[in-house]
């Protein structure tokens, strides 16, 4: 979706699986050059401690290579699950949607290219 990536995990994730789009996202980002990452996980019912930590490597990731993450569509129990393991996923940015998180994905990007005008201009 133009400077965006957008990724639905539509399964339940399995350890292997969740690898595997670390490798292939990160891949996708250098590939097209992508500003902006949007994970939508509305269809996961649960979440362990290892895939709310590859969402945050993810986020890192992604932030390494120059884009930005959000994740949106987070179940209830899923965010009481996170938090009860002490996950903190920093640098993870949540939107309750996709449509509130491409909007804070193009409000990040526009803060960061004024960030880097302002930078440049010192």
């Amino acid at each position: 979706m133009g400077e965006f990536l957008l990724v639905t995990i539509q399964v339940d994730m399995h350890d292997q699986l969740a690898m595997t789009l670390q490798d292939d996202l990160t891949n996708k980002i250098t590939d097209e050059a992508a500003k902006g990452v949007l994970i939508d996980i509305s269809s996961l019912d649960v979440v362990d401690s290892f895939i709310g930590r590859m969402l945050g490597n993810i986020s890192s990731m992604a932030r390494v290579l120059d884009a930005e993450t959000v994740v949106v569509g987070m179940q209830p129990a899923v965010a009481i699950t996170l938090v009860e393991l002490g996950l903190d996923l920093p640098g993870v940015h949540t939107a309750l949607n996709v449509e509130k998180g491409m909007k804070m994905l193009r409000s990040r990007l526009e803060l960061n290219s004024w960030n880097t005008n302002a930078d440049t201009e010192l």
